[in-house]
């Protein structure tokens, strides 16, 4: 059998990339764990090692608690599968299995290592692999930065399946904020993702870190954009403060408070794995990819040549290494501020997530992407007047946003012959009427 050497790279890549971002996303959680922690003046995960109660591994005993994520692991697999009873069986199966497989299929198109040159060999004698130029990414398709839309927003079947199979008030309560979170979002998602696309003038993400390499990082010329992108992403990953599908306080546990052991284990490892991509992405497209610096090309744009000596090769997998290590150190570290958002800030009231969407996040959007198309038509797409360009649009918005109408849910509700609406002629008096109550200090006012 005759393979090329993209299906090769392909394969081995997905392969490799997967097992990596299931393995961070067991130790995000421990990350998540003691970020928070730290905030709540605690201590967080300090005692499970790795020493499985042996004796002869008590060098292993605590090892700062990392063998948590173990353990968590193995409490899921031990823990009773239960369903409820009205619970419709194969949806409630079906829903976990939706939601983890666009998590864990959407990376495929992010370049890691960037391009190499594979020579032609064959494997044991059965396999033959034609050498050439090969990019390696789990998937080298035309259509790029599309594929990867597409199957995220393929997320909220998973969120909506679980709140309707589930039987549960609360679950579909869930299921139905989820999915009109995620359409609301995926609208400035996509129109800040066209607001870049327009200057790129590219689908490829190869091309599109050879864009940056050539003029800086794209975060500095789109700023709005980029801070744009970076909230669709927490709400497409209901994430704090967009984590009203699953508002404990709310809904008890929102679309999976009826789950447990491991079918609940993989809403969120999907979680957190769309973190990891969508992190990937934002470093993609606004952080210059692999390059470890802005404006600076650290690695070229060259391919790296995995052949000939054995001196070659090393070297060769070495700068594979580290473009895949800066990539996915870039990627750890948004999520890592993601998690600080979620410890920081309070959880938003779902009227404020969507009033917010439709009335500030997506007119804003929209005055980008039209912004942008004007700049690319004058041919002004250089670094400088991008910044400019939204440096107008925000100043624009901070003078219409004042002028909008404002939508106040909190306001009073007029009740004829409350204190707030009385009758005609009626005088409300609210506060304490015996002198000695409204002195500050009733026991020297007394004497």
């Amino acid at each position: 059998m005759t393979i090329s050497a993209q299906t090769f790279a392909s394969v081995l890549v997905f392969a490799l990339v997967v097992h990596v971002v299931l393995l961070t996303c067991a130790y995000l959680i421990y990350v998540e764990r003691k970020m928070a922690a730290y905030i709540q003046d605690r201590i967080g995960p300090n005692r499970v090692g790795f020493d499985f109660g042996l004796p002869i591994l008590g060098f292993l005993k605590g090892c700062l608690g990392l063998g948590q994520s173990l353990a968590d692991g193995l409490k899921f697999l031990l823990k009773e599968d239960y369903a409820p009873d009205r619970a419709d069986k194969r949806l409630f199966t079906l829903a976990p299995v939706a939601i983890i497989i666009p998590a864990l299929i959407g990376f495929a198109i992010i370049p890691w290592g960037g391009t190499a040159t594979i020579p032609s060999f064959s494997i044991l004698g059965l396999v033959h692999v034609t050498g050439g130029e090969v990019v390696l990414a789990g998937l080298n398709a035309n259509i790029g930065i599309v594929y990867l839309l597409s199957v995220a927003s393929l997320g909220v079947y998973g969120v909506t399946i679980a709140g309707y199979a589930s039987n549960n008030k609360y679950s579909f309560i869930g299921g139905m904020r989820a999915t009109a979170q995620m359409v609301s979002y995926e609208i400035p998602l996509g129109l800040s993702l066209l607001a870049i696309l327009l200057v790129y003038g590219t689908l490829m993400p190869e091309e599109i870190i050879a864009h940056q390499r050539q003029h800086g990082w794209m975060v500095f010329a789109q700023p709005i954009a980029a801070v744009l992108f970076f909230i669709a992403i927490l709400a497409e990953a209901n994430r704090a403060p967009f984590d009203v599908a699953e508002a404990e306080q709310e809904l008890v546990g929102g679309y999976h408070t009826e789950y447990s052991s491991m079918r609940f284990a993989l809403f969120f490892l999907a979680e957190y794995a769309h973190m990891i991509t969508s992190s990937a992405m934002f470093a993609l497209l606004f952080l210059g990819g692999w390059e470890p610096l802005p404006f600076v090309s650290v690695f070229g744009g060259g391919a790296v040549h995995l052949g000939g000596g054995v001196a070659e090769v090393l070297l060769a997998v070495a700068v594979v290494g580290l473009k895949l290590a800066v990539l996915f150190g870039k990627a750890v570290t948004l999520v890592a501020f993601m998690m600080l958002i979620r410890w920081t800030i309070p959880r938003l009231r779902y009227d404020q997530i969507m009033m917010g969407a439709w009335q500030s996040v997506i007119p804003l959007a929209l005055t980008v992407v039209v912004v942008t198309a004007a700049m690319v038509q004058w041919g002004r797409t250089d670094t400088l007047s991008l910044i400019l360009a939204n440096g107008a649009v925000f100043a624009l918005m901070m003078v219409v946003m004042p002028l909008m109408p404002k939508y106040d849910p909190n306001r009073k509700i007029p009740l004829y012959g409350s204190r707030f609406n009385p009758m005609p002629g009626e005088r409300v008096v609210t506060g304490p009427t015996v002198a000695l109550a409204r002195e500050d200090h009733p026991v020297r006012g007394s004497l």
